[in-house]
């Protein structure tokens, strides 16, 4: 459990380096999780459903309750649909839950939103039959109160996605080209599921492959990345030739960074 803590500790960016970044990076906007959102429920019905669906769709019963914690657009839990009958959507970003709230009224599906930090919010949330939340746990420092809020919510099962890597691990060896600055490599999926361990948790675990959504343009791709390094504009030439063959364009037309696919990890447990 403290490995967890003490290995995110060490993903923090030094001050100096901030100071001189143009713009945050670690923001993400919101158009983002719209479009995994919007990706996910287009896919009900189509291709093959992911791990994380497919473990909640287990547990769920017709017409029950999900909780969506740290919910962005809610991209995990309206998958679900039709056979979610209700949707608690948990986030602090107002605009996050203001997104859900439109695609679950699209999708007909009924629901509530819920502004705050989890587990902070967890005494403003009703329990539900299964609880999701999905690409969370890197954020989470104090990883205990977090996961047994969590627990304590689900009536039949707890399922969270993450990456098996830290999502940004893929660009260390781009912070040494341009800051020179060594970058941890934990905490990982296999730090997590013993974290949940040491909880008490036998979770189970499925690894996969999440694609990648990318960007409209190749430009929007490389400023991204250019953010990420807490670089200035003018750096964008620079921060192409690095990414190489790491920015690549997409059968859809769109741009990415990265690894086309991300290795994801699924876990999940019931409570007693």
């Amino acid at each position: 459990m403290q490995r967890w803590g003490t290995a995110l500790l060490e993903w923090a960016i030094p001050e100096e380096i901030m100071r001189a970044a143009p713009e945050s990076p670690w923001a993400y906007p919101v158009q983002v999780f719209r479009g995994r959102a919007e990706a996910a429920t287009a896919a009900r019905g189509g291709s093959a459903p992911s791990p994380t669906v497919r473990r909640a769709l287990e547990a769920l019963p017709e017409g029950g309750s999900v909780l969506d914690v740290g919910s962005g657009s809610g991209a995990a839990s309206l998958a679900l649909a039709p056979r979610v009958g209700f949707i608690t959507a948990v986030d602090p970003m107002d605009d996050m839950l203001s997104s859900f709230a439109e695609l679950a009224s699209g999708a007909g599906v009924r629901h509530a939103t819920v502004p705050g930090a989890w587990p902070d919010a967890a005494p403003r949330v009703d329990p539900a039959d299964v609880v999701v939340c999905a690409h969370v746990l890197y954020n989470v420092q104090d990883l205990r109160p977090f996961v047994e809020a969590m627990t304590d919510r689900a009536r039949r099962r707890v399922v969270v996605e993450i990456t098996r890597e830290h999502p940004r691990a893929w660009m260390n060896d781009l912070w040494k080209r341009f800051w020179d600055l060594d970058r941890p490599e934990h905490p990982t999926a296999d730090d997590l599921q013993a974290a949940l361990r040491e909880l008490g948790l036998d979770a189970g675990r499925e690894t996969w492959i999440l694609p990648r959504l990318g960007h409209e343009t190749r430009e929007a791709s490389i400023a991204t990345a250019r953010r990420r390094l807490c670089l200035t504009p003018d750096r964008d030439a620079e921060v192409a030739e690095a990414l190489g063959d790491r920015l690549w364009e997409a059968d859809s037309g769109k741009w990415g960074i990265g690894p086309p696919g991300q290795r994801a990890a699924t876990l999940w447990w019931d409570p007693a």
